[in-house]
């Protein structure tokens, strides 16, 4: 039995689907053999979707193109560290798409190997080789079960080594053959899946994909109040809602619930609201108040939700989130007005403003939309109002950085700089030191592969860099494409231009700026890199 954070956004999303389409879904009657949904998945159009969002499966479903559900099930299987290190995968996928490789070396095993195209991907098809081919007992080829079940790096599947060749060689199969099975075998000892198990995985990774295709306002919903789960933050989901067709409304003090919501349809789907848990630092019991006293009406005062006891800092909270725009309060003026509060009128004259001339006198300046993008990550982690990194587009044409959407035009073994916001770091145990690193910008994502001596070189620049820059080469195989990494570079600096200095000890830059190291000047330093002739043809 597993508890999967999944299942929890597949029962919110029936519950919103149902609240806002009229429609009962259930895990069984959902349309099982729907080509769009499979057309999405083959293009790795599956951010959020359970178990196939990774790198390594995104990677892989443009070029396994799964047709139906079965499909599915080897996709869960086939990317896991066991079938990698028993190298299964090539052989698969060549075999996959030239049917005259397929091959077996006895009707015997055809019958255990055919649905996996004669390479052994399931535990249970380990078991029944060990009895069929090598003449084990049951409980002997449980044990061997057993040990490829230890979730270590090195099970005890070694144990069956002898036993194993030498029953395959005294049933007639050589011993090229019975070593290329058990090396494939012994890959287990580092996590394999039993069919069961993924077939199991592969009914939740069609639901979740089939409800992003055709309900991503509800999906989007459910997902955002589930997490934390899966590889992605609120930002890049929001984004990849956006790009679905779903209108995305910030927190709004007259409109928010504690968890995000669906409104009223906007075109084809329903309007997603963000909730009040986007906010950091509000809590629910406190949202609670603010709830239930704009039950009778809309708010139009400040100074009815902290006489309703919102504390000060739930109020600053939500003005620094930008939440009073329904009325008419940017993020500055409603601070201002928040902080004009502890000179409010209390006793006989309590709920009435007291106007203050030199108050009324002062004009705040606006805040640019830059300043309100940053501000709004640094808050919540997101905004709905622009991407951070179409602010400086100028700045690195300039400099000869191409967006991420570019890289679908360039040709395989092209030289490309590109920069992002630095999304997702992998450096799987079974990729020889390689890390994965996924960027995005106002375009798109990139991804980009980072041999262990360039990582080594530039591990600084990798691991702090919110605004990560690589200087690399295209590698495309079908549409797949990566980076294969050069060289690193941080601009996280180029940041600082686009907001106000810090203002009473707070950083508005949130988790996209920094300090810049007053020692260095970053941009001067990456545009000379740029300009000194090294990285280009």
């Amino acid at each position: 039995m597993l508890a999967l954070g999944m299942l929890t956004c597949i029962r919110k999303a029936f519950d919103l689907a149902k609240e806002h389409y009229g429609k009962k879904f259930t895990l069984a009657n959902i349309p099982s053999k729907d080509k769009a949904v499979y057309e999405m998945i083959s293009n790795a159009d599956t951010i959020g979707v359970f178990q196939i969002e990774s790198r390594a499966q995104m990677t892989m479903l443009p070029r396994l193109r799964p047709k139906n559900f079965y499909d599915l099930v080897i996709e869960v299987a086939i990317v896991r560290p066991g079938p990698i290190q028993g190298n299964m995968v090539h052989p698969y996928l060549k075999r996959r798409q030239n049917p005259d490789l397929v091959e077996y070396p006895s009707e015997a095993l055809r019958e255990i190997l055919k649905r996996t195209l004669g390479v052994p991907l399931f535990q249970e098809q380990a078991m029944e080789i060990a009895m069929v081919g090598a003449g084990f007992t049951g409980a002997q080829a449980d044990g061997l079960r057993r040990s490829m079940a230890t979730f270590k790096a090195k099970g005890k599947v070694s144990d069956y080594e002898k036993m194993l060749i030498d029953g395959m060689l005294k049933n007639g199969y050589s011993e090229e053959f019975a070593r290329r099975i058990f090396k494939q075998l012994e890959g287990f000892g580092s996590y394999g899946f039993p069919e069961s198990h993924a077939v199991s995985f592969a009914l939740l990774v069609y639901v979740s994909a089939w409800l992003k295709w055709y309900y991503p306002d509800v999906f989007a919903c459910a997902l955002l109040n589930s997490l934390p789960m899966g590889f992605y933050q609120p930002a890049q989901l929001v984004i990849d809602a956006q790009k679905h067709g779903v209108t995305v409304k910030p927190v709004d003090i007259n409109y928010s619930n504690w968890d995000h919501s669906l409104e009223e349809k906007q075109g084809k789907f329903c309007v997603l609201r963000l909730g009040f848990r986007q906010v950091k630092g509000l809590n629910a019991e406190e949202m609670k108040i603010l709830i239930n006293t704009r039950k009778p009406g809309a708010i139009t005062s400040i100074i009815t939700l902290k006489n309703a006891g919102l504390s000060m800092s739930a109020l600053e909270k939500l003005a620094d989130a930008d939440a009073f725009r329904s009325m008419g309060l940017d993020r500055r003026q409603a601070l201002w007005e928040v902080s004009s509060l502890s000179d409010s009128a209390t006793g006989m004259f309590k709920g009435q403003s007291s106007p203050d001339p030199q108050e009324q006198a002062v004009q705040l300046p606006l805040m640019t939309v830059p300043e309100h993008v940053m501000q709004d990550y640094s808050v919540t982690g997101l905004s709905v109002k622009a991407h951070p990194v179409s602010f400086l587009r100028d700045k690195l044409n300039s400099l000869r950085i191409v967006s991420t959407s570019q890289l679908y035009t360039m040709e395989n073994g092209a030289a490309v700089q590109v920069a992002g916001l630095v999304l997702v770091r992998q450096r799987p145990g079974t990729a020889s030191g390689i890390c994965f690193i996924t960027i995005e910008d106002e375009t798109g994502t990139a991804n980009l592969v980072v041999f262990k001596q360039v990582f080594d070189q530039f591990r600084k620049e990798i691991l702090r860099s919110k605004l990560l820059m690589v200087s690399g080469t295209v590698q495309r195989e079908g549409q797949v494409i990566h980076v294969v990494a050069g060289s690193f570079y941080n601009l996280s600096g180029l940041f600082t231009n686009l907001v106000l200095p810090r203002l009473e000890g707070r950083n508005l830059l949130g988790p996209y700026g920094h300090e810049p190291n007053k020692n260095t000047n970053e941009t001067q330093a990456a545009a000379k890199v740029f300009h000194d002739g090294r990285n280009f043809k």
